[in-house]
């Protein structure tokens, strides 16, 4: 068994599970469903072909840099008739990093990753749209544990991103698939069964969500001067209620009172 992680970033991702009609809606993480299309368009599979091997990986994602939901409105026309397409909402994530992690068969684990580094089809966060920023294949290791193949890897993050923590070490939100027939955590529609055009059918699987604790690359320890001045009491301000009265006006001995 062996464990793929993926590097998923890029100026806006998308990844919906629940998006119908005109309201196009995402996670706050890569979905399950999401990252087997990308995997299976990486393989140049088509859209009607077989998914259970893929399906079957185990599946886990830790949020490097949640980002901000987006949102867009997009026209489109019919391809046969050109009539004009009700106006559509769709919602983004950007500037999100977040790191996948799919376990499995040694071998198919080892084809995914050439896959994902010499891909067929080129992979996109979501929605072809949403191209990733730079590659996203961060290596492979020995396990069949994806959650805790995630907490090998170091933190994904923009460098600005982590440079405002000013911690040793940061806790990042995970969100690990549980086992079949166990009946933890939140249950989401992203088990892909099948992505043939026209019939999408996914199945539910259950997630738990936990944390991870990684090392911040650029946590700085404070010097011995700043050590000092944290330490150094705080000046008492001085009591001056007389400050918050307003002045009384001044009194005239030729007004006669």
């Amino acid at each position: 068994m062996s464990v793929l992680t993926l590097r998923l970033a890029g100026p806006l991702q998308s990844w919906g599970s629940s998006a119908r009609f005109a309201r196009r809606t995402t996670e706050t993480a890569p979905t399950k469903s999401g990252v087997v299309g990308m995997l299976a368009a990486a393989l140049g599979r088509d859209r009607t072909a077989d998914l259970s091997d893929l399906a079957a990986l185990g599946f886990a994602v830790r949020i490097d840099q949640a980002g901000t939901r987006v949102r867009d409105f997009q026209t489109a026309h019919h391809a046969d008739t050109d009539k004009a397409m009700p106006v559509s909402e769709r919602f983004y994530l950007a500037d999100a990093v977040f790191v996948a992690a799919v376990a499995g068969d040694h071998d198919l684990v080892r084809t995914l990753h050439e896959a994902v580094r010499a891909p067929v089809y080129l992979p996109y966060l979501g929605r072809r749209s949403c191209p990733p920023q730079g590659p996203v294949d961060l290596g492979i290791t020995d396990g069949d544990d994806p959650a805790a193949a995630l907490g090998q890897e170091p933190w994904q993050a923009a460098e600005y991103h982590q440079r405002r923590h000013t911690t040793a070490t940061v806790f990042l939100p995970v969100l690990a698939e549980v086992a079949a027939g166990v009946t933890l955590g939140a249950t989401l529609r992203d088990q892909p069964v099948s992505f043939a055009p026209s019939h999408r059918r996914y199945a539910l699987r259950n997630v738990v969500s936990t944390s991870i604790e990684v090392p911040n690359p650029y946590f700085r320890p404070p010097n011995e001067r700043q050590v000092r001045a944290a330490r150094r009491p705080a000046p008492v301000p001085r009591h001056a209620p007389e400050a918050l009265l307003t002045p009384l006006p001044t009194h005239h001995p030729q007004d006669g009172h």
